[in-house]
């Protein structure tokens, strides 16, 4: 489910990017600096947000059949979201994003530890 929702909401993302000024750009008070952040990107922000989007719809789909696949797409995703929760603390001083450090790190091993569920 989570990957799920992470799949949703990055593609989410790419409407909101690919159409501003509707209706739905009400969404971007819940996180006013990402919309900043997204913008200043360019079309780049449209792709990274779609490779994102389809990532999680990969693992989400992996982990429901309980493919190898899916474990290590997921694995991957959780690794990399870790590396970037600790470059934003370490080089942004945002150190709100340490909070995904014990969330990521605990879902990644729980996935981890369960490998022998997965064919």
């Amino acid at each position: 489910m989570f990957f799920g929702f992470g799949c949703c909401a990055a593609g989410l993302t790419v409407i909101l990017l690919l159409f501003p000024g509707t209706e739905l750009d009400t969404l971007w008070m819940l996180n006013p600096g990402a919309r900043e952040g997204f913008s200043s990107m360019g079309s780049w922000a449209v792709l990274m947000m779609a490779a994102v989007s389809a990532a999680c719809l990969t693992a989400a789909v992996g982990l429901w059949r309980l493919a190898v696949w899916g474990l290590w797409t997921a694995a991957a995703i959780l690794a990399i979201n870790l590396v970037g929760d600790t470059a934003n603390a370490l080089i942004a001083r945002d150190y709100r994003a340490l909070i995904g450090l014990p969330v990521g790190g605990g879902m990644l091993t729980y996935l981890l530890t369960r490998k022998a569920l997965f064919r």
